[in-house]
């Protein structure tokens, strides 16, 4: 009779430990809010969205040649018509085509832990040192041959500082002079920084960081990797390593669409292993990069 008596105690023991379990994974993954996102989606598509889920990859996995070390960010240039990535083992600055072949190669000097790049006018971008939680402004034309952080105008900004989860991914609103910068986690936090750079020389240096706690709140993935501003919707783009996904957030930081980066969805065959750069084209076309040094494009089908 013991034994009988006890079986069922070892089975609701094991049965409430897999809810523990399964509850704190639910939480740790976001799993719930994003299960709730899906159904709402499904059930009643959101309006004036991207669109996300109707992309399709028209390039995967396909190997940036020339290029061993690990690609990090990405940025659309719309006057040269190429993007522009970073690498932080050997630190350079390099120019991609559309269809990723590499055109040029810049050395990057002093600037530690280069993590992410933004375009944000013509010749100039943005770069992040992760570690430092420096945003450095560099000028690059065509017969630059290094750039050097020394040169450089910069900010440091030193919120939160731990190690290796700074500073990973950058966006920028022209119109709206605002720089989006993207802490990777513990927490992951979303920053508007405005007044860098610094458009007026004319008037005085100022500086403002705000934090939206609402939309972070909102952001059912376990990292960032990156950000990219749509200007023409004025949504951010939100890309997410951990959670595979890349998340569409409106003007009020509420998430609408979703891009999964998982095998089976948006036609790809194989999982993105490691997404750590997306950008987009005055176009709306997607484009991803993937360490060490994969390629990926996305487009929506024609309507």
């Amino acid at each position: 009779m013991r034994r009988v008596f006890r079986l069922p105690l070892v089975l609701l023991f094991v049965a409430l430990s897999g809810l523990i379990l399964g509850g704190v994974a639910g939480q740790e993954f976001r799993l719930f809010e994003r299960a709730w996102f899906n159904l709402k989606t499904w059930w009643q598509p959101a309006q004036n969205s991207l669109a996300l889920d109707r992309y399709q990859a028209v390039i995967q996995a396909q190997v940036i040649e020339g290029l061993d070390d690990d690609v990090s960010a990405l940025t659309y240039d719309p006057d040269r018509k190429s993007l522009f990535t970073v690498t932080n083992a050997r630190s350079e600055l390099i120019e991609l085509s559309l269809d990723g072949r590499i055109l040029r190669r810049v050395p990057l000097t002093g600037f530690g832990d280069p993590e992410a790049i933004e375009y944000v006018a013509p010749d100039t971008y943005v770069i992040t040192d992760e570690r430092q939680q420096r945003l450095i402004l560099v000028h690059l034309r065509d017969d630059t041959a290094v750039v050097d952080a020394k040169d450089a105008e910069q900010l440091t900004l030193g919120i939160g500082l731990n190690g290796n989860k700074g500073f990973e991914g950058l966006a920028y609103d022209s119109v709206g002079k605002r720089l989006f910068v993207a802490k990777e986690r513990d927490p992951m936090l979303i920053y508007e920084v405005r007044g860098f750079p610094h458009g007026d020389p004319d008037q005085p240096y100022a500086v403002n960081v705000v934090q939206d706690a609402r939309r972070d709140s909102r952001l059912f993935v376990r990292d960032l990797s990156s950000l990219q501003f749509d200007e023409r919707s004025g949504h951010l783009l939100a890309l997410s390593d951990e959670s595979r996904l890349v998340l569409e957030l409106d003007v009020k930081g509420r998430p609408l669409s979703t891009l999964s980066l998982r095998q089976g969805y948006q036609g790809l065959e194989r999982t993105v292993p490691q997404a750590e750069g997306i950008a987009m084209d005055e176009a709306g076309t997607i484009y991803l990069v993937s360490e060490p040094n994969l390629f990926y494009v996305f487009r929506k089908p024609a309507d």
